[in-house]
C-alpha cells in the first residue's frame, strides 16, 4: 500500500466542494458477489450471457434466466458490505460525498448506510411484473419461485422479473440523467473497483473531465482513465478505502 497515494487521495478528497463516486463490481467482490468479467471467475466466463441475461432471452425462457440467477441470489441475500462500503458510506456522513453512482444490483450501498446512492442498473432486491407492473419483495419472488414450475409469476399470470436492466434493455432514465448531471457538476469523480468497459457507466469520468473535475481511481486493474486521474490505487479496495477515511478523519480534524 502506498502511503503517499493514500494521504493524497485523502486530501484531494477533504478539499474537494463536490464529491461524485462511481463504483463497479469490484467493490462488492470482497463481500463474497462474484463479478462478471474478470478472466477465468467472472461469471460470463462460464456461460453465455446471451442464453440467460438478455431481455430476450428473459422473455423466451425464464426458466434459465432463473435458474443461472438462484446461486447468485443466494449468495447476494447473504452477503454482508464490506470495508470499502462501509467506508464511502462514513463519507457521506462526514460530508465528503455528494452521491454515489453504482453499476452494481447488490444493495450493499445502501445497507452500508450510504444515503445518496444512484442505482443504474436496478437492484435485484425488487421485482416487478412484466405486464401488469405489480410490486413484488424478493420474499414473495422466493415463495412463488418455490410453489411455481421455476418461474416465478404474478397474479395476473405474467412472468415476475428482477428490477434489474438485462442486456437489450434501456437504462433507467432518470437514473442515468441525475448520473450525467452529478458528473458534470462535480469537482472530483472517485472511482471504485470499475473496470471502466460497460457503457454508458464508462463514460461518466469522461463528462466529470470535460467539466474540470480531479479524478482519483481504486482498482486492481488498470483502467482507461488511469493516465489522467491524478490518484491510481491499484490496492484492494476494502483496505485503500478504509485507511483513506483515517485521514479523513485526520484532516477533519
Amino acid at each position: 500500500m502506498n502511503e503517499e497515494s493514500i494521504s493524497r487521495a485523502a486530501r484531494i478528497i477533504s478539499e474537494s466542494e463536490r464529491t461524485v463516486v462511481l463504483t463497479g463490481a469490484g467493490i462488492s467482490v470482497p463481500s463474497g458477489i462474484p463479478d462478471f468479467r474478470s478472466p477465468v471467475v467472472g461469471l460470463w466466463e462460464n456461460i453465455d450471457p446471451i442464453e440467460v441475461a438478455t431481455i430476450d432471452s428473459f422473455r423466451l425462457h425464464p426458466e434459465k434466466f432463473y435458474k443461472f440467477m438462484a446461486p447468485l441470489a443466494e449468495i447476494m441475500e447473504n452477503a454482508e458490505p464490506n470495508p470499502a462500503h462501509v467506508a464511502l458510506a462514513e463519507w457521506e456522513e462526514m460530508g465528503f460525498v455528494h452521491s454515489v453512482i453504482t453499476q452494481n444490483i447488490d444493495n450493499m450501498h445502501q445497507r452500508a448506510g450510504s444515503k445518496n446512492v444512484i442505482e443504474l442498473h436496478g437492484n435485484g432486491d425488487r421485482s416487478r411484473c412484466i405486464e401488469c407492473k405489480k410490486n413484488y419483495s424478493s420474499e414473495e419472488v422466493k415463495e412463488r419461485l418455490r410453489s411455481g414450475d421455476g418461474i416465478p409469476r404474478c397474479d395476473c399470470g405474467a412472468v415476475i422479473k428482477p428490477d434489474v436492466v438485462l442486456f437489450g434493455e434501456p437504462l433507467p432514465f432518470k437514473h442515468l440523467v441525475q448520473a450525467e448531471r452529478d458528473s458534470e457538476n462535480c469537482d472530483l469523480m472517485v472511482i471504485v473497483g470499475s473496470s471502466l468497459t460497460v457503457a454508458p457507466a464508462s463514460m461518466l469520468p469522461q463528462i466529470a473531465l470535460v467539466h474540470k473535475a480531479k479524478m482519483v481511481v481504486a482498482n486492481l486493474q488498470t483502467t482507461y482513465i488511469d493516465s489522467r486521474a491524478d490518484v491510481v490505487l491499484q490496492d484492494k479496495v476494502e483496505e485503500a478505502l478504509p485507511l483513506i477515511t483515517e485521514k479523513l478523519k485526520q484532516l477533519a480534524g
